[in-house]
């Protein structure tokens, strides 16, 4: 029984430190020099620590980021996953697409830190070809399903299905979303920029997804998303320009649904 005991002991002891070198990594990945300076002022709001440890990343998975936008996220996470994980960016093909071809000079330029991030074909609903099927431990996308929702509901099932058949059994799904109240209507595209939570849960359900969890760290209780222009009047964007400006950044970043669904 001693020895069954040390044995335990040891094994949780080894878990452990596995788990604060991952945190410490990430840690060093968010407070990098490789990161935009205007983007870490962002940190406050986008809580990238805790919203990556609340999808349960870990140094040496398989992430595929859907729609990156301008690497926000890909500042941190590749760095992260450089040395024992992969980076897959899930965006459109450069040779066609303008914002494409920027986010792969972005790429290029700093081969130390971007040099091993692989990047796939995502241009839904026509091409959703970024990586291949179960080799994927985690899939995340921030505040990208309002941009989908024009397309209509098939190609939005199909959207979350690639996503399903990319991961491995029991990988991660992350999203995060501008949030829209349970009592306000969301249009068919979508255009204040809010989505309903139930919404998005019962897409990823509908595809095959488990709910795992939901986490308010990119809650804000202040944003009532009933402005005018949507989320985009909200900092960072602030599309009134001077109109209410001092109400907007009072109120600061959208409140936001960060879901962990899972493949089973």
């Amino acid at each position: 029984m001693k020895q069954f005991l040390l044995a335990v002991s040891l094994i949780t002891g080894i878990g452990a430190s596995q788990a604060a070198l991952a945190d410490d990594a990430l840690k060093a990945a968010i407070a990098g020099q490789q990161r935009t300076p205007a983007n870490t002022v962002r940190d406050s709001a986008r809580h990238p620590y805790e919203t990556l440890n609340f999808f349960g990343i870990k140094p040496n998975m398989t992430v595929v980021e859907l729609a990156p936008g301008g690497g926000w996220y890909t500042e941190i996470l590749a760095p992260y996953l450089r040395e024992n994980g992969k980076m897959i960016v899930a965006l459109g093909d450069p040779a066609v697409s303008k914002g494409a071809a920027n986010f792969k000079q972005k790429l290029d330029a700093t081969p130390a830190v971007y040099g091993k991030v692989e990047m796939g074909v995502f241009t839904p609903p026509a091409k959703l070809e970024y990586a291949a099927k179960g080799s994927a431990d985690m899939v995340l996308t921030f505040r990208n399903v309002h941009n989908w929702i024009a397309n209509g509901e098939p190609a939005m099932k199909t959207l979350f299905q690639s996503a399903y058949d990319t991961l491995k059994p029991g990988g991660v799904f992350g999203v995060v979303e501008h949030r829209l109240p349970a009592g306000k209507t969301q249009d068919e595209k979508a255009s204040t920029g809010y989505v309903h939570e139930s919404y998005v849960i019962k897409l990823a359900e509908s595809v095959g997804f488990k709910l795992a969890g939901k986490s308010e760290v990119n809650a804000n209780p202040k944003d009532t998303a009933d402005h005018e222009n949507g989320v985009w009047a909200l900092p960072p964007t602030l599309a009134n320009k001077e109109k209410d400006k001092a109400k907007y950044q009072a109120i600061g970043e959208s409140d936001r649904m960060t879901l962990k669904f899972v493949k089973p």
